[in-house]
């Protein structure tokens, strides 16, 4: 049964909106931003379309957590399709989470943590990843030396390297023997690369 026929008018543009802050940005709206979203004057008034949709079975709520909102199997998550985040330069750039498609794809990479990144760039080509392949990426805040890595910079740049905790620096090393690598102090990782879908 479609979602739309289970769900009153104004229940169904509240989740299209919780749906469309998790794929884009990672994670649900706080009851502030949906009420604002909505000029929903009170807080109660909030709650009562949030508690309508988790009664239905499309969201999870943890009541101590402000922005714990998440979208259940039922909803919106078939163990065969992920969301497409956006692209990842390979080389220098900005990670841009600006999509709202999903991709659909065997189990054998679907993951509750896991999200899909386009390749932008050719500083991976030697480990067969060129530009407009998608990784599959694990979300993960640590990674082992060596790990394929999507690593964001104090600059806020992303990019798709290796990662070489060095003393005192961090090296992101490309995978293209033509690139020399990135040196930084400090970097984030975001997640370690699982799995690669080959453009056509």
């Amino acid at each position: 049964m479609a979602i739309s026929t289970r769900l009153t008018t104004r229940q169904q543009t509240v989740y299209d909106m919780i749906r469309d802050k998790i794929v884009s940005r990672g994670y649900g709206p706080t009851v502030r931003e949906i009420g604002e979203h909505f000029d929903i004057k009170s807080p109660n008034g909030v709650m009562c379309h949030l508690k309508a949709l988790e009664r239905k079975g499309l969201i999870r709520r943890s009541p101590n957590k402000s922005r714990a909102i998440e979208l259940t199997n039922e909803a919106d998550r078939s163990a065969k399709s992920m969301p497409l985040a956006g692209q990842v330069v390979a080389g220098n750039g900005t990670l841009a989470f600006e999509r709202a498609e999903r991709k659909d794809l065997s189990e054998m990479f679907y993951g509750e943590d896991r999200f899909l990144l386009e390749v932008s760039g050719d500083s991976m080509v030697d480990a067969h990843i060129t530009d407009g392949d998608m990784v599959v990426v694990q979300k993960q805040e640590h990674a082992q030396a060596g790990q394929m890595v999507v690593a964001l910079t104090p600059q806020g740049d992303a990019t798709l390297k290796y990662w070489y905790p060095e003393e005192g620096r961090i090296r992101l090393q490309p995978g293209n023997r033509e690139m020399e690598p990135i040196y930084v102090r400090e970097a984030t990782v975001i997640g370690i690369v699982v799995g690669v879908v080959r453009s056509v």
